[in-house]
């Protein structure tokens, strides 16, 4: 299995941060983060790339949840979501697959919770029109 759910839309990049937002907020997510690729690129660097945003999205309860059964998580939270320009008006919503990538850490309390949280993220992102 993939470290990421993925799906293209034909939208803009700011349309697809606005539906994806919500139905995380559905879910019981926040939006804590974001960053703007372009601009921050553009701002450090004078390079020019196309519209990228990573959203830093934040259940509470899943995330104390982590915390209080490792305390390092924290290195792999929030859970991110990237919206990006394809081009042709399209852009692709992708997130993080949690199951996948706290695996890697090896505590089996993790286990139920990230197979949660992978639930949630991949019907949002399934869910996506």
């Amino acid at each position: 299995m993939d470290y990421y759910f993925a799906k293209t839309l034909i939208c803009s990049v700011d349309e697809a941060v606005e539906k994806v937002t919500l139905l995380l907020k559905n879910q019981g997510f926040g939006i804590i983060t974001q960053i703007n690729i372009k601009e921050t690129l553009k701002e450090k660097l004078g390079a020019d790339f196309r519209e990228y945003r990573i959203l830093g999205a934040c259940n509470p309860g899943f995330a104390l949840n982590a915390l209080t059964s490792e305390d390092k998580i924290g290195l792999m939270l929030p859970c991110n979501v990237i919206v990006q320009d394809k081009g042709e008006g399209k852009c692709e919503v992708a997130a993080i697959n949690p199951k996948n990538v706290m695996a890697s850490v090896g505590n089996p309390a993790l286990t139920d919770l990230s197979c949660k949280v992978t639930e949630v993220l991949d019907s949002v992102i399934k869910s996506l029109n």
